[in-house]
């Protein structure tokens, strides 16, 4: 039996691969070879918002990247890639120019992730990531809330269907992020999602499962394996992430290894993807990290007693594999 492709996020070390610049380059190069030593076959790159306003110009910035990545040896690596919407780009919001604009953005994303030569996007790329609504200087909450999310829902579904054909036509599958509503205001279930998707013809829009946020938002066990079957028989389930709740070590982490793998493992066979949000500034705030960051070799000093990016990464690979042959997976 083939050896589960696993994947690890970049996240460990950047939320912008500065695909422009050939000296940081080198040191994604570097990463990538100390990783793929540990028996990673892929990574997940996150895809920098362009401030210039006009995201179709990041696509060759990307093919060069890859092209780099190639030319270092670096052609069996897989790559899949992490996008968030932003008020900028929103695909919810009721101006029509303005879900243009993210319906524009989105594409770019999506031709991003071919030029990687990747074929999943996934991240939180319905409703603006960690962005929540207020009426009158007042945050919405519960009825009020829900009351609020149902007719941007309404309005994004023909958006995400013209993204399904794209996509399709791309070889690119999109998988929106349900994310707990510790981090954002919708979608926080599997279900959110499917739900939504009911009204979007195009398979190639699905769901992406964190292992973090279905032990921080979800309803319980027994709704998580409909929910996975259901994403399954729709043949929507197109990425699964293993991450901790704080989003931090792997290897010794309140990750339900059995309930959350035993599902999952039946119906999916895509590699599935570390997330580990290393304390980088980018993730301070957002994320109300506390823990000390993983320092990363060659960029930080050493720090007595706080495990390396490397070693934490390493640690998290031996675990999950440990964890598959377990269950049987390899």
């Amino acid at each position: 039996m083939k050896a589960r492709d696993i994947y690890l996020s970049f996240f460990m070390f950047t939320v912008n691969l500065h695909p422009d610049d050939p000296q940081y380059t080198e040191v994604v190069v570097r990463h990538m070879e100390k990783l793929r030593s540990y028996g990673y076959t892929g990574f997940d790159m996150p895809v920098f918002p362009n401030p210039s306003g006009h995201p179709q110009e990041d696509v060759p910035r990307y093919e060069q990247l890859r092209k780099a990545l190639d030319a270092a040896g670096l052609t069996d690596v897989g790559l899949t890639t992490n996008v968030a919407t932003t008020p900028a780009y929103n695909p919810t919001s009721l101006d029509a120019g303005e879900r243009e604009a993210a319906l524009a953005y989105l594409k770019s994303r999506v031709d991003i992730t071919a030029a990687l030569g990747g074929d999943i996007m996934a991240g939180p790329v319905l409703f603006p990531y960690n962005v929540f609504p207020t009426v009158n200087g007042e945050t919405l909450w519960s009825d009020a809330l829900q009351d609020w999310l149902r007719p941007r829902y309404d309005i994004a579904r023909p958006l995400f269907e013209e993204l399904g054909a794209y996509a399709a036509d791309q070889g690119v599958k999109v998988g929106i992020e349900p994310v707990d509503h510790w981090e954002t205001p919708a979608p926080n279930m599997v279900r959110d999602v499917l739900d939504f998707l009911a009204g979007v013809s195009s398979t190639h829009i699905g769901v992406c499962v964190d292992s973090s946020h279905v032990v921080l938002g979800s309803s319980g066990p027994a709704a998580y394996l409909s929910d996975i079957q259901d994403s399954a028989d729709q043949r929507r389930l197109h990425y699964v992430q293993v991450s901790p709740p704080d989003r931090g070590e792997v290897a010794d982490s309140w990750i339900p290894w059995r309930e959350f793998l035993d599902p999952v493992l039946p119906v999916y066979e895509g590699p599935l993807l570390i997330e580990v949000f290393n304390a980088i500034p980018e993730f301070l705030n957002s994320l109300r990290l506390t823990r000390r960051k993983f320092w990363i070799p060659e960029d930080d000093a050493p720090v007595p007693g706080v495990p390396s990016a490397y070693e934490v990464a390493e640690d998290a690979i031996t675990k999950l594999r440990a964890e598959l042959a377990g269950l049987g997976a390899g």
